[in-house]
């Protein structure tokens, strides 16, 4: 195992509060700098788990979502200002990032995942989280991973409902187990309050933390499905299919 990158005493200033978090301590926050973390699409979903992850002192972010801003991504992209609408939103993604922390690695990439650069992207990061709207760009993703034996964590959300779980090559089966192929009935645009997404998001990023650090214990190989009009939560134990042709065998 490489060596673990030590930490400043500003580093130490910064992160002390969560440095008392039991399992965490010095060593914890050593692994989440350590850590690079690729996200696909950094919107309403992503983009929070982003700025959860650089809070944290996660080492390197590398960030993939192409296209322009749109005022209609206003009420959920936290990322993005008023301003950047017409502008390419990954230049105002890096800039706010490293407003809150100038520590943090960020490559910036104007593109979504396809089938042909998933694994060049996967390549560029420790640990993969999905947060993409295309179920194109979510199995692209999923296969690449599953590849590269690398842990993904999936977050979801669809009106007032979301979904968090997480991936580990050779642990758990993939997302392919369940999805095998993108539905015939989803759309790009679907209903959307920012806060569900938000929710959704917070999740996923302690997923990452757990992960990185290894305390408490994680989604894997369990979806947790939230209603949050009702606010019901459960969890639900997901396949692992032999005959999955993506993680099968």
């Amino acid at each position: 195992m490489p060596e673990l990158p030590p930490l400043t005493d500003p580093e130490r200033a910064l992160y002390e509060w969560q440095m008392w978090v039991p399992g965490v301590g010095e060593e914890g926050q050593r692994k989440l700098k350590a850590t690079s973390v690729l996200i696909s699409r950094v919107g309403g979903l992503g983009g929070l788990v982003a700025l959860e992850l650089a809070a944290a002192g996660v080492g390197k972010l590398v960030l993939a979502h192409g296209g322009a801003l749109q005022p209609s991504d206003l009420n959920r992209q936290l990322l993005q200002t008023h301003d950047h609408i017409g502008k390419p939103r990954m230049d105002s993604i890096v800039r706010r990032l490293h407003e809150l922390n100038p520590r943090c690695e960020i490559v910036g990439l104007a593109e979504n995942v396809t089938a042909e650069n998933a694994d060049a992207l996967v390549a560029q990061a420790d640990i993969v989280v999905d947060a993409a709207p295309l179920f194109q760009e979510r199995l692209a993703l999923n296969a690449a991973a599953t590849r590269a034996r690398k842990p993904m964590v999936e977050c979801a959300m669809h009106t007032l409902e979301a979904s968090v779980t997480t991936f580990v090559p050779g642990k758990t089966g993939c997302l392919a187990c369940y999805v095998p192929e993108v539905p015939r009935t989803w759309k790009r645009q679907f209903p959307v309050f920012g806060a569900v997404s938000g929710t959704a998001a917070c999740i996923g990023a302690l997923e990452v933390i757990k992960l990185i650090t290894g305390i408490g214990e994680t989604l894997c190989g369990e979806l947790l499905s939230m209603d949050l009009g009702t606010l019901q939560f459960r969890k639900v134990r997901l396949p692992k299919r032999d005959d999955c042709t993506v993680c099968g065998g």
